[in-house]
């Protein structure tokens, strides 16, 4: 396979388990997938440690216990360095230092990944995410909303080729989700991937291409969006419940 078709990001049977004594609980069980370019990835179900681990997985935050992620071609625990200069991560903490400007906080970042144009790049994603005006706040004077956007241009300023998004509209009242969207569409359709958790049905279903539901650690549904109902991925996500 040439490197143009080759998937962003290739999940193959990977397993993560959490050691309690001598017993051992698996977040994600087996879990293959692959993600090309121009796709959005709905990772969906119930309440649980599967997706939020699956991600942080993908995100080399956390090691397989069994099988491995590829990313772009290599093992992403492996190289996880170089991959990570590839991926742009939303975690449920915002990576964020309250006492520095919202322009500070870009610059430290843009700092580790050795950017180029520095001053440019920061004020054109700041200004992407509608905090140009924000540029000299401390974020510890930002709404969780704007300090939700804030982290949005953290991953976004060294131009990812992969957008891994755990919950990415926390905090967001109507215009930052429209902000999001916009982000995230404009990411996809640039040839990136993205995959987002999320509890926001109606945002995932419009963001998505694809659906992939995970119940218990495994995946359950795996299919186009345009193949499938509203209420086939509610019952999807019903039944990982239970």
């Amino acid at each position: 396979m040439d490197a143009l078709n080759q998937p962003l990001l290739d999940v193959r049977d990977l397993s993560v388990a959490f050691r309690h004594g001598a017993s051992e609980t698996f977040a994600v069980d087996r879990v293959s997938f692959a993600i090309g370019r121009g796709e959005c990835v709905a990772l969906l179900g119930a309440n649980g440690p599967g997706k939020t681990t699956l991600l942080r997985t993908m995100a080399t935050l956390s090691r397989p216990t069994r099988g491995q992620v590829l990313a772009f071609g290599v093992d992403a625990w492996q190289e996880r360095q170089a991959v990570r200069a590839r991926l742009g991560v939303v975690a449920h903490q915002p990576w964020l230092y309250p006492e520095l400007t919202c322009r500070e906080n870009l610059r430290f970042f843009g700092t580790m990944f050795e950017l180029e144009e520095m001053d440019e790049r920061i004020g054109t994603t700041l200004g992407r995410v509608g905090l140009g005006g924000r540029a000299d706040s401390p974020a510890g004077t930002l709404s969780r909303g704007l300090l939700q956007r804030l982290n949005l241009a953290r991953a976004l300023l060294h131009a990812p080729e992969a957008l891994l998004l755990d919950e990415p509209d926390t905090g967001l009242d109507a215009a930052g989700r429209a902000v999001l969207t916009g982000l995230i569409g404009a990411h996809v359709g640039g040839g990136g991937c993205a995959v987002l958790t999320t509890h926001a049905l109606d945002l995932a279903l419009e963001l998505a291409t694809r659906v992939v539901v995970v119940s218990g650690g495994v995946v359950v549904t795996d299919g186009p969006r345009a193949a499938l109902t509203r209420s086939e991925v509610e019952a999807a996500i019903a039944g990982a419940g239970g």
